[in-house]
């Protein structure tokens, strides 16, 4: 499914039209606990849509591993977080990673610093993880790494984007002499400019690598401010602030249609950016965030989805 197809037409009229998007698709964001909610995601998402799975502090490896495996198991690719630092050494990783290959046949992952302040061991970011070599010696064919189109203050204390900016110039390197393909996956944004120009101003330093924008799927906006807030994200946050202070707006859920379409306006006449596909964060629920982008897919692609 091209992303021009998923928004370009809409199997239900009720559906804001919509006009370009980006290139391959859409993925979505799980966590162990919500997917456990869903007994057949083939009933749900397109064929082949990409499932992230979310590894919060706490939850145990055999939980990720095993819904890793029932959804692989369903025929979706599946791409489990990998948290720096929550993961304690090269030893703990290698399991890790064993498991996710030989228990649910997992060859991609997302690799992120973790978001806890206190690492758990020796890996204080993604890039100590790679530098083991442990993922191109267990074959993990896609990778990718976080983005931060608002930057994060968790890195980078003093406001600026240094030290994210500096890691994404070595992901690009890393990416050049691995045998894996790398993107980049980031934060939700509710502001397409934000990510526009975070999007043009790494491109310009020599990056690369496709971008796969972060959107909240729909939702209370209470939730949403609540999930801002807590997840970092910065000028876009205004937006949500904006809508709160409308009446006409305040009491209806969010849905992420100005962004899309903002999104895809900008790809149609920028073909050659860096950004190319949607992530779905559901912080309104799995079934309701499917339910809106299914709304704008093609009836033939639904059809094949079930």
């Amino acid at each position: 499914m091209t992303i021009i197809d998923f928004i370009g037409r809409s199997r239900n009229p009720a559906a804001p039209p919509l006009s370009t998007v980006l290139n391959q698709g859409w993925s979505i964001e799980v966590m162990p606990r919500t997917a456990a909610k869903i007994d057949d995601f083939r009933a749900l998402l397109p064929a082949g849509t990409r499932v992230y799975i979310a590894h919060i502090a706490g939850t145990p490896i055999e939980d990720m591993v095993a819904t890793a495996a029932r959804i692989a198991a369903q025929g979706f690719p599946v791409m489990p977080h990998l948290p720096a630092r929550l993961i304690a050494d090269a030893a703990m990783l290698e399991d890790w990673l064993k498991r996710y290959q030989a228990e649910a046949n997992v060859t991609q992952a997302l690799l992120l610093g973790g978001g806890v302040s206190a690492p758990a061991g020796e890996f204080d970011s993604s890039i100590r993880m790679i530098e083991t070599g442990l993922f191109d010696r267990y074959g993990f064919s896609r990778l990718h790494v976080a983005g931060h189109p608002e930057g994060n203050r968790d890195i980078d204390r003093d406001g600026s984007t240094t030290q994210v900016d500096g890691a994404l110039l070595w992901k690009q390197a890393f990416s050049e002499r691995t045998d894996a393909t790398i993107a980049i996956a980031t934060q939700f944004a509710f502001d397409a400019r934000a990510v526009i120009a975070w999007a043009e101003r790494i491109q310009a330093a020599g990056v690369t690598l496709p971008i796969h924008v972060g959107i909240a799927g729909p939702a209370k906006l209470q939730t949403l401010i609540k999930f801002a807030l807590s997840c970092g994200v910065g000028a876009s946050v205004k937006v949500l602030q904006r809508r709160a202070m409308d009446m006409t707006k305040l009491l209806l859920p969010y849905e992420p249609t100005e962004i899309v379409r903002d999104l895809a306006d900008y790809k149609a006449r920028t073909p050659h950016s860096l950004i190319e596909n949607l992530h779905v964060f559901p912080l309104g629920g799995i079934q309701t965030a499917v339910d809106w982008m299914n709304d704008r897919m093609p009836a033939e692609q639904k059809a094949a989805a079930v």
